[in-house]
């Protein structure tokens, strides 16, 4: 029997984006998991995490919450992917999941120096990740759709930092064998991208950006959608 993923939610997409679901629901289709592949706990409405269950691996979300404001149920998610971390369950955490687990592990989190990334951003990859199982034959830059306030400012002790981006020194790391962190969105497509930007358009007028010109620049990103799909790939071989 192929064992279903866990899907931990720890948020909700901006109001606007709504009518397209959530984000379990983007990961699920963008990492081509059917319906009964994929089971979704909401952490962030105190959902109860699981103890013992059977997955293949586990998949934390985006948030528009704060890692740094140390929530009940963030704290109480750490510590379930710290334990499952080191049991060796399959882990990949997505922008404020990534920003999770490097915290759950020992890193640290805070506000980006540079302020808010958003909208296609180029990664470079680090010479680590020309084996690492999720990223080794990706090309040397590629683009990604990104939006974060946070970043992971200093990785946990022992991980391997695989992408950065002229924005974030830190946009991908792995620990251990089978844990990921990326601060990219490997489920947003252009559609999800755009949504995001029209509904920080005053939040980026008021950093002296203009929404439009970020907008402009939104292309599609098939090879930080293969990551995601690597991923499911891989937890299904441990």
């Amino acid at each position: 029997m192929t064992l279903p993923f866990l899907i931990l939610e720890t948020g909700q997409p901006v109001a606007s984006m709504r009518r397209h679901r959530g984000f379990p629901h983007w990961i699920r289709v963008a990492a081509g998991l059917a319906a009964d592949a994929a089971h979704v706990v909401d952490v962030e409405h105190g959902a109860a995490l699981p103890q013992g269950g059977r997955f293949a691996g586990a998949i934390v979300t985006g948030s528009a919450a704060m890692v740094t404001d140390r929530h009940d149920w963030s704290e109480r998610s750490a510590q379930w992917l710290r334990d499952a971390a080191h049991a060796g369950l399959p882990l990949l955490g997505i922008c404020y999941g990534h920003q999770l687990l490097a915290h759950a592990l020992g890193g640290e989190v805070g506000d980006n120096p540079g302020g808010r990334e958003m909208g296609t951003v180029e990664l470079q990859l680090q010479p680590q990740a020309a084996d690492d199982p999720l990223f080794a034959g990706l090309p040397q830059r590629f683009p990604a759709q990104a939006t974060h306030l946070q970043s992971v400012l200093r990785a946990p002790a022992g991980a391997t930092v695989l992408a950065s981006s002229a924005h974030d020194a830190c946009h991908a790391f792995r620990w251990g064998a089978s844990a990921w962190g990326v601060q990219f969105h490997p489920e947003f497509g252009t559609t999800h991208m755009h949504g995001y930007v029209r509904a920080r358009r005053d939040a980026l007028a008021r950093e002296g950006r203009s929404a439009r010109q970020v907008a402009a620049g939104i292309t599609a990103t098939p090879h930080a959608r293969r990551v995601l799909r690597r991923f499911v790939r891989h937890a299904r071989t441990l």
